[in-house]
């Protein structure tokens, strides 16, 4: 600290027992000793996703394909979202240490001030964490096709927008002749308004479950309800499909892309076939969009297992700012506890790094 001479400790006094290793507290060597083993634990759960990923013969997701979302934008942006949460979590680590740097200056409105800065930093990394889950377990809109060969393939390209589902014999709920839209209902005009998004929602479940059929003589797709009715989809054109294969079959190797008419053609092949299981949307501990089953099994417990990290450091630093707010702390006459806590969310923060290049970037 400034202007304060640096006590000298000779070796007898420092090693000879009867004080703490280097003059450290016995709550800071705790932290340091608890900070070692649940790096090892970190370390560990890595090095499983390497060699899992290094084992498999089938294609890896690639950051940039898998996520490329933004709030209130939609696709389109690789990477972008993460790259934003992960200079947030840095940032809140830099407002960490100016915290600690007011504690050391007995400064405890400065250490408030950056206190509340780094929650609320904590608070968006988690809560953008959650947004990505979302997208993660949903999918993309197209989701991945098994082709004719027994090969898999995930699908890039622009989404015709679904305009209605018009219907053709009626069930439970919908009666023949209604249409099914995203705004209001019409009762007299039999039309059915649904909520934005359930359209899309409804074609994804059919399609999974093998429920829309193609006819290739009049070019129409028919959906299957969940009620039992039937329906005619209206649906504007797929553009610039691009399908790449990710699991090998007798035809497509991994790797190798399909573009053009062609691949437009076996994606509505694969939607419009009625077989189930041919179309999977989003992840989750049985499936998975994105490659190997494994993939999103490590995703989800690797980033979950951080991001409780992140959620349990918010708590301590609230209680620790509610401990400043009373001026429990100032009146011990340090501010210790303020750089324990520091020394747990420069740690989470440090692992972040480590996590973010192995499911983004690499």
């Amino acid at each position: 600290m400034a202007g304060h001479a640096t006590k000298q400790i000779d070796a007898k006094t420092l090693w000879g027992g009867k004080m703490s290793p280097f003059s450290t507290s016995y709550g800071k060597l705790m932290m340091w000793f608890f900070l070692v083993s649940d790096a090892l634990t970190f370390g560990g759960l890595l090095m499983a996703y390497g060699f899992t990923r290094h084992a498999t013969d089938q294609a890896w997701p690639i950051g940039e394909e898998t996520f490329n979302s933004l709030p209130f934008l939609g696709h389109g942006y690789p990477l972008i979202y993460v790259a934003l949460m992960t200079f947030i979590l840095i940032v809140s680590s830099v407002t960490m240490v100016l915290a600690v740097e007011a504690g050391h200056r007995m400064d405890r409105r400065g250490v408030t001030k950056w206190m509340i800065a780094t929650i609320i930093g904590g608070f968006f990394f988690v809560g953008s964490q959650a947004w990505e889950w979302y997208h993660f377990i949903h999918g993309s809109e197209f989701g991945k096709i098994e082709l004719a060969d027994g090969s898999q393939a995930i699908v890039k390209g622009h989404f015709g927008d679904i305009e209605n589902f018009e219907i053709t014999k009626a069930g439970h709920h919908y009666k023949e002749g209604g249409k099914l839209i995203e705004g209001k209902s019409d009762k007299d005009k039999k039309i059915y308004g649904l909520e934005e998004g359930e359209l899309m929602h409804m074609y994804q479940h059919a399609a999974a479950d093998g429920h829309i059929v193609y006819n290739k003589e009049t070019g129409a797709s028919t959906i299957t309800l969940h009620d039992g009715s039937e329906a005619k989809i209206s649906k504007e054109r797929n553009e610039h499909l691009e399908l790449i294969v990710k699991k090998k079959g007798k035809d497509f190797k991994v790797n190798q892309k399909i573009e053009g008419a062609k691949a437009e053609k076996m994606y509505e092949e694969v939607i419009g076939s009625g077989e189930k299981n041919r179309v999977i949307y989003g992840a989750n501990l049985q499936q998975n969009e994105y490659g190997p089953q494994q993939y999103a099994q490590f995703f989800f417990f690797i980033t979950g297992f951080h991001g409780f990290h992140v959620f349990s450091g918010v708590i301590i630093n609230i209680l620790i700012l509610m401990m400043v707010l009373k001026g429990t702390i100032h009146r011990r006459g340090h501010y210790e506890m303020v750089e324990k806590t520091g020394l747990y969310w420069h740690f989470v923060d440090l692992v972040w790094v480590f996590v973010f290049t192995f499911f983004y970037l690499i």
